[in-house]
């Protein structure tokens, strides 16, 4: 097969007339060869009759945006053009985002479709989808419907190209959807659409329309069990698996005992075969991603957070009125700001106050969700430890604390069942308490539930899975739901030691 100035296809063919008889003005050459325009619809029915033509976008597309595409990037781009219903299981910190929005911007410059809906957990809306439309297809307009249901309504009725949702706000607004105009959806950790008897999945299964595209991303497809296949296949593929979720339980179960069932050994591929077409990239398989990859979460405080956070600070622009702030009281109040954004603040008399972590516990599960490895959790403050401990082991979710009050045996105990065995899963660490000379290369991913103001520990925190002995490509994960902790992690990611700055940024959140 041979490309002709980026504008068509010479194919070698048996039968020239297969082609030039199903694709309007190609032409018979010399040798049995067949001149195609090469374009999305040309591709389409080459490659029903068997002929693997490549996509167009690979040398038809200017790579929008200020980042050059990754190899990788732009095979996950030109599958995805391809495949009208289709799945992309690239692990996290893989820049699948990124893939999504250039294939998703190629077909709208063709014209094969008009507008985009993205579905996607809250806390990535803003990090993840609209920042990164911005980095990578700048020209096209997207906004986010979150709110009230008609805040909702506006957005998805108004000129917006690209339309970003979180799952509950598509039940909410879903016949607003349903005459949208979105002929492309694309899912965002799809694994929240495995069970096909919710109310979520029925809602997103009457949106489909025959011609509608839809792109299913999550980097962990059946993490939990085989069953989770059969939601996610009845989306994209529904004739790979039985109508009923009974049937399909059977191809990848068996009952061992009377309250307890077993993985088949032919489960795997069951579900392989369920879960296409899709592509796969692992961190390790994308040679030119570097070897550490930082992702924001964005985490909404509570209302009782957003409360307790406004009078502190109302407090602080009312103490720092007339007065020289000294560095070491604006250090004392920003710390009690991070802390109610975590969940418990220390009083002045020593009480600690406890918040809902929920909303940030959600996005820490979401993460845990999709990481291929196990998880180190830094929390800066020790009674959220506790908090955040206990919500992990109620799940069922192993995890082990290191913090300043366990005994250095307890520790190197713990340190050594995680490097060596299944469990521990996750570790949850003070900072300050493992930051330094520990090898904890059994995790790829590292989540800090919270800013530590020193750019030191951040740093060797990092460095414990990122470090000799390290197989694995690296994420690390900053949540974050304040001013304060926003401004806290963006010091951090200019390597700007945050002491140095204290009185600035403590003065900046007063304004």
């Amino acid at each position: 097969m041979q490309i002709l100035q980026d504008k068509a296809l010479v194919i070698p063919v048996v039968h020239p007339k297969q082609i030039t008889s199903v694709i309007p003005k190609s032409k018979e050459l010399k040798g049995d060869e067949v001149i195609v325009h090469w374009g999305i619809d040309e591709v389409h029915t080459l490659r029903s009759v068997g002929i693997k033509a490549p996509s167009p976008i690979s040398r038809r597309y200017k790579w929008t945006g200020q980042y050059t595409p990754f190899d990788h990037q732009k095979k996950t781009a030109a599958f995805l053009t391809l495949n009208k219903r289709a799945f992309c299981f690239n692990e996290q910190g893989t820049g699948k985002t990124a893939s999504a929005i250039w294939a998703a911007d190629y077909l709208i410059s063709q014209g094969k479709v008009n507008r985009v809906l993205v579905i996607c957990p809250l806390s990535i809306m803003d990090s993840a989808w609209r920042n990164d439309m911005f980095s990578f297809a700048m020209h096209r307009r997207v906004d986010v419907a979150y709110g009230s249901k008609s805040k909702r309504k506006a957005v998805i009725e108004g000129d917006a190209e690209f339309v970003v949702i979180n799952y509950a706000g598509v039940e909410l607004v879903e016949d607003a959807i349903a005459s949208g105009g979105f002929d492309l959806i694309i899912v965002d950790e799809a694994t929240h659409y495995k069970n096909a008897q919710t109310k979520r999945w029925k809602a997103l299964n009457r949106l489909l329309q025959a011609d509608t595209w839809l792109w299913l991303m999550t980097g962990t497809p059946a993490a939990q069990s085989p069953t989770d296949a059969f939601g996610l296949a009845k989306l994209v593929n529904p004739l790979g698996v039985p109508r009923f979720f009974g049937a399909f339980r059977d191809m990848v179960m068996y009952k061992a005992t009377m309250w307890k069932w077993a993985v088949r050994d032919t489960a795997t591929d069951t579900v392989f075969n369920a879960l296409q077409p899709a592509i796969r990239f692992t961190k390790e398989e994308c040679l030119d991603l570097p070897d550490m990859v930082y992702v924001k979460r964005k985490v909404q405080l509570t209302t009782q957070q957003e409360f307790y956070y406004e009078e502190l600070r109302k407090k602080m622009i009312t103490n720092a009125a007339g007065e020289e702030i000294s560095a070491v009281n604006a250090a004392v109040q920003m710390s009690k700001l991070l802390q109610i954004s975590g969940g418990a603040v220390y009083t002045d008399d020593k009480e600690t106050v406890q918040f809902d972590i929920s909303n940030r516990y959600s996005v820490l599960k979401e993460v845990i969700a999709e990481s291929s490895k196990k998880v180190l959790v830094f929390v800066p403050f020790k009674h959220t430890i506790d908090l955040l401990t206990e919500k992990l082991r109620a799940d069922k979710i192993s995890a082990e604390v290191i913090r300043g009050d366990v005994p250095v045996h307890k520790r190197t105990e713990i340190f050594q069942k995680f490097q060596t065995e299944d469990d521990p899963k996750i570790l949850v660490i003070q900072p300050a308490a493992a930051a330094h000379g520990v090898t904890l290369t059994a995790a790829n991913t590292v989540v800090w539930w919270g800013p530590t103001p020193s750019l030191e520990t951040y740093a060797q925190a990092n460095a414990r899975v990122h470090r000799a002995g390290q197989t694995h490509k690296c994420t690390v994960v900053q949540l974050a739901g304040s001013s304060a902790e926003k401004r806290i992690y963006s010091l951090l990611d200019a390597r700007i030691n945050i002491h140095t700055k204290i009185i600035d940024l403590y003065k900046d959140l007063l304004d």
